[in-house]
């Protein structure tokens, strides 16, 4: 081989070693999920490579259940005091989805990506309370219990499905 025909095979031999993915593999042999990290690391992932073969579940859209479950008043009568500040209706949604996906055996580390909605709130003048909704995902994402945080999707939208809702959020868990 000449050192030219050398210096071709290495660089073939390169590019296709640069171009295959990294592929994590699980304690029993198979391809695990592959987390990526933002560069510098952030609240949230830049993406999430989920292997064939994994367990997904996808869950609609939840919304924040009512702060008194006892409450005699008609859904269609009620407000954003009976629900909360974006904080809390998204604390409520995550609550949820938390016994959502315990019922179909995944745990909120299990999350993989998140799009959540959020309402303006009149108190704001009508612009989404972008903060409120990032503290309440910092008590379920990033901790102790759940090290795991999440690719997400969040969007301002111009109502969700009754006035008194501020916050929707459809999660896809993988495992």
């Amino acid at each position: 081989m000449t050192i030219k025909t050398k210096t071709i095979a290495l660089a073939v031999a390169t590019c296709t070693m640069l171009a295959l993915p990294a592929v994590a593999m699980a304690a029993d042999g198979k391809s695990a999920i592959v987390r990526h990290a933002n560069t510098p690391p952030g609240l949230i992932l830049q993406g999430v490579t989920v292997p064939s073969g994994a367990k997904m579940l996808y869950l609609s859209g939840q919304l924040a259940a009512p702060i008194d479950p006892a409450s005699k008043t008609p859904p269609a009568q009620l407000t954003t005091a009976d629900f909360g500040d974006t904080k809390t209706q998204t604390i409520s949604v995550f609550n949820k989805i938390k016994t959502i996906l315990a019922t179909q055996g995944y745990a909120m580390s299990d999350i993989i990506k998140l799009t959540v909605f959020v309402a303006g709130d009149p108190k704001l003048g009508g612009k989404m309370d972008f903060a409120g909704m990032n503290d309440a995902f910092k008590l379920y994402f990033g901790t102790a219990e759940n090290p795991n945080t999440v690719a997400r999707s969040t969007v301002q939208v111009a109502a969700l499905a009754g006035p008194a809702f501020l916050v929707e959020i459809e999660a896809t868990a993988a495992k």
